[in-house]
């Protein structure tokens, strides 16, 4: 599940058109997000013409069993706002984080067997919900600040964040299941995009670069450099395919707090200079774009869009710096 960028959120009042926009692109406003920000645009909500997908109903939040260890937020939907744990792990959390990053990704591997045109994303829901349970851990999704399902469903032009409903799945979709399990005190957090029966070009054109970006990025981690080398490797990469790299969601710290202050950008990000030290633990869940890297949220208060209605996939994995680049905590 993505962390939101603390310096990317659009301002009160939009910049003048020939003022640098507010994104961090270093292009004038006309020219960058003026397009996708205005007031019309933010209060279109769901039902815009650009868009493809439609919300279905939601169900009701599904039970999780007493006697499933719950994180800080499970019952009121806020997380602690405590003392953050430190970006190093410790030994300990770092066996934990193993185990917990493997239950995740076994959750993965299960509920993506079910993917069929016909299914709901709420029956998808249904399923890893369960097998979360199975491997005795919490869904970290459900209710951190109030997000009603177990794991996030992104369908087509749903960058992320789309919450399971009624929709069936069609064929020729694409989508990005969104798992995060908490076990043993600590979150582990995957995702991955899956086709749905037959996919045209573009969209096996899209989830292959996705995939290349986040093992790129991946490669890029390696301790005494700065955080933002991770960006810079994924965005030459999707520009170079003339794909664009989603700005307002970024990956983050993990480990006992499903969120830390750590932010990991997906384009290169000057501000980013957070040196990667060994034991620290983050997600890289770049989310690629067939169109521009705008993007709109829905009414709903979760569902993020591109703002052109292009298709988009993301890939994530938590991983580990170790004294020579990375491990991948998230392999089952």
């Amino acid at each position: 599940m993505n962390d939101v960028s603390t310096a990317r959120v659009p301002p009160a009042v939009p910049p003048k058109p020939n003022d640098v926009c507010w994104c961090g692109s270093g292009t004038k406003y006309k020219k960058c997000h003026r397009g996708s920000d205005t007031v019309e645009a933010r209060r279109r909500g769901p039902d815009a013409p650009s868009r493809g997908i439609r919300p279905g109903l939601i169900s009701p939040m599904r039970p999780v069993p007493a006697h499933i260890p719950r994180p800080d937020y499970a019952a009121t939907g806020r997380p602690s706002r405590g003392p953050l744990p430190p970006e190093v792990k410790s030994p300990d959390v770092i066996a934990r984080m193993r185990r917990a990053c493997k239950a995740a990704a076994e959750v993965m591997n299960v509920t993506s067997t079910f993917l069929r045109p016909g299914i709901t994303t709420d029956e998808i829901d249904a399923i890893a919900h369960e097998e979360y349970i199975k491997r005795g851990g919490y869904p970290s999704p459900l209710n951190y600040h109030g997000f009603p399902k177990s794991l996030c469903t992104s369908v087509n032009e749903v960058i992320c964040h789309g919450i399971p409903d009624s929709r069936p799945l069609e064929d020729g979709d694409i989508i990005n299941l969104d798992i995060t399990i908490f076990l043993d005190g600590v979150h582990g957090d995957c995702s991955a995009t899956y086709f749905v029966g037959n996919a045209d070009a573009d969209s096996q054109r899209l989830v292959q670069v996705t995939r290349e970006c986040l093992m790129l990025g991946i490669q890029a981690v390696k301790p005494g450099r700065p955080i933002n080398d991770i960006g810079r490797a994924i965005e030459a990469h999707a520009t170079q395919h003339k794909m664009g790299v989603v700005r307002a969601y970024c990956g983050h710290g993990i480990g006992e707090r499903f969120h830390s202050s750590l932010q990991i950008p997906h384009h290169f990000d000057p501000e980013a200079k957070t040196i990667m030290e060994p034991g620290m633990t983050f997600t890289i869940e770049p989310m690629i774009t067939l169109g521009h890297w705008h993007h709109r949220q829905w009414d709903d208060g979760w569902t993020a869009v591109t703002a052109d209605g292009s298709r988009t996939a993301q890939f994530e994995h938590t991983l580990l710096v170790t004294d020579t680049g990375a491990e991948i905590l998230t392999v089952a």
